[in-house]
């Protein structure tokens, strides 16, 4: 196995800055405990976590693993494990992790173990690769039996996870790829997971008091109660689905949110794919968290200001649980079309934020200056 002088191996976690970087240092803390105990013999283990950008202006795993090996060459580094919120793609397939046994590398893609338990996930991920790059690596005829030892921690019963062919120029000898639909939704997930959805909340300030002030003043209008009473719920549905529609979509183009490839490749339109539509799940899903904070605060409004008799002669209907519950619904809607309109109040910056993870902005912020530096020339 790979030693340092002094009988313990330096283990480097190289994470890209935010959630990356959270993952390593959280399981730094435990990291050199249980490599210890799993590879017996006496074995000591240090962990180091450096968080940098290593990802910076690519997104390819040869050009990456081969940043990872010469950063690792100018440290006193045993074994480096490298850690991205990127997905990252070859030839057509998604990548879950890269591993280089000659230089002691690996490079892991958090996406692709899923937006659930993914602490968890990573922790394991890391310690089979560690252990697998610090041991003995079998060559020859028992080289792909001992290959499987990653295997363990990767595969489940919604993503098949299998080795993958590696070019020869390519500084990694071991490649583990996510394959067909279960596997692409599962990268998607946690496209999503790293993009932190209820980030969009606190990012989209001046919209939710657009839709606050749009809700107060719809509650306690007349027309609102009886437009609110008059709708079946397959209309309320239908308003609700269009309402948010309307705000996914103004904020998409509001902020130009899509991403469009200049390549023409086959590779480069399933990224774009990918990374358009984890953008649409994860504004949607902050739009929705939005919505329904609106409902809760709608109907808490609609009680301390609503009277019985004044909404009965305006509507000619009771003021019950249900007539409570329907208005707050409808309020939500038309209040949010009100937050769409507000949200063009916001920087383009702040709902950025609130959507991608800070890889993905600085990806965005460098195809802008390549398509600045295009147009100059």
């Amino acid at each position: 196995m790979r030693v340092s002088s002094q009988g313990v191996t330096v283990v480097a976690l190289l994470a890209d800055p935010d959630a990356p970087t959270e993952i390593a240092q959280r399981m730094a803390r435990i990291l050199p405990a249980r490599l210890a105990d799993r590879s017996g013999q006496g074995r000591r283990f240090d962990v180091e976590v450096v968080s940098e950008p290593f990802t910076a202006g690519t997104e390819d795993p040869h050009t990456l693993m081969r940043r990872i090996m010469d950063r690792g060459r100018a440290e006193n580094w045993d074994i480096v494990v490298a850690l991205t919120d990127l997905p990252l793609h070859s030839h057509g397939r998604k990548v879950v992790v890269d591993l280089s046994h000659e230089h002691g590398l690996a490079l892991l893609s958090l996406p692709s173990l899923g937006g659930l338990r993914l602490q968890t996930r990573a922790r394991r991920a890391v310690e089979e690769a560690v252990l697998g790059l610090a041991g003995p690596r079998a060559t020859g005829a028992e080289g792909p039996a001992q290959s499987q030892w990653l295997l363990g921690p990767f595969v489940s019963r919604l993503a098949p996870i299998h080795p993958c062919p590696v070019g020869e120029e390519e500084t990694a000898d071991l490649r583990y790829v996510v394959s067909g639909p279960r596997g692409h939704l599962r990268v998607l997930l946690g496209m999503v997971r790293a993009n932190r959805p209820w980030r969009l909340v606190p990012g989209l300030s001046k919209a939710l008091a657009a839709a606050l002030a749009t809700g107060a003043v719809a509650t306690v209008n007349s027309t609102i109660w009886s437009l609110a009473e008059s709708l079946s719920a397959p209309r309320l549905v239908i308003a609700t689905v269009g309402s948010v529609a309307l705000m996914i979509g103004w904020l998409i183009v509001d902020a130009q949110l899509w991403h469009r490839s200049a390549e023409v490749s086959r590779e480069a339109r399933q990224r774009a794919r990918l990374y358009n539509t984890s953008t649409v799940m994860t504004v949607g899903i902050g739009v929705l968290v939005c919505y329904v904070g609106l409902i809760v605060i709608n109907f808490v409004w609609a009680l301390f200001l609503l009277n019985d008799r004044v909404f009965a002669s305006m509507t000619r209907a009771p003021l019950h649980a249900t007539e409570y519950w329907t208005l707050s619904w409808f309020v939500a809607s038309v209040a949010t079309v009100g937050g769409a309109l507000g949200s063009g109040l916001e920087s383009d910056e702040a709902i950025r934020t609130a959507a991608y993870s800070k890889r993905e902005q600085e990806r965005r912020h460098m195809l802008q200056d390549d398509d600045g530096d295009q147009l100059v020339t």
